[in-house]
Parts: structure tokens; sequence; C-alpha cells
């Protein structure tokens, strides 16, 4: 799965990157994973589970999509709107 990271994310000095899980993916400041988002399976489609890794607080993300790739997107824009930016 390929995915780019938003303008959002870039222009605060965010990268996104792959997890050891092919579905996984981590945004990443300073060199660190601060959210670690995944897409799940939701009612016949896919929703995306993002996660705060220093302390395991989940970011609500209402992501309803057809593929693993849109939801990854949908839950960027969730934690943007979360993120307040």
């Amino acid at each position: 799965m390929t995915i780019s990271a938003p303008e959002w994310l870039t222009k605060r000095g965010g990268t996104l990157r792959p997890g050891g899980d092919a579905r996984v993916w981590f945004v990443v400041f300073r060199g660190e994973p601060q959210y670690k988002l995944t897409p799940v399976p939701v009612d016949g489609k896919f929703g995306c589970a993002v996660m705060q890794t220093i302390n395991g607080k989940r970011i609500e993300s209402a992501t309803r999509a057809d593929t693993p790739e849109e939801a990854l997107r949908g839950g960027l824009e969730d934690l943007r709107k979360a993120l307040g930016w």
C-alpha cells in the first residue's frame, strides 16, 4: 500500500512511514512515531483506528471507505481535525 504524507503534515515537519505490518502507518515528528493509523474492517467497508503512540489514547475517526488506502487518508484527515490544524 502506498500513501503520501498530506501537505498539512509536511508543513509542520511531519512524515508518514509504514510500520512493520503492511497495514500500519505512523505519523512521525522529529524522528519519533507519534500516531499509529491502521485500516480496520467496519460493516463491510474500512475504517481507520488512530492511536497516539506514547499513551495509547485513541483519536475518534468516523471514516468509512471502500479501500484501506482511502480509510488511511480519512484517518489522517480526522487526526488533522483533532489536532486543530
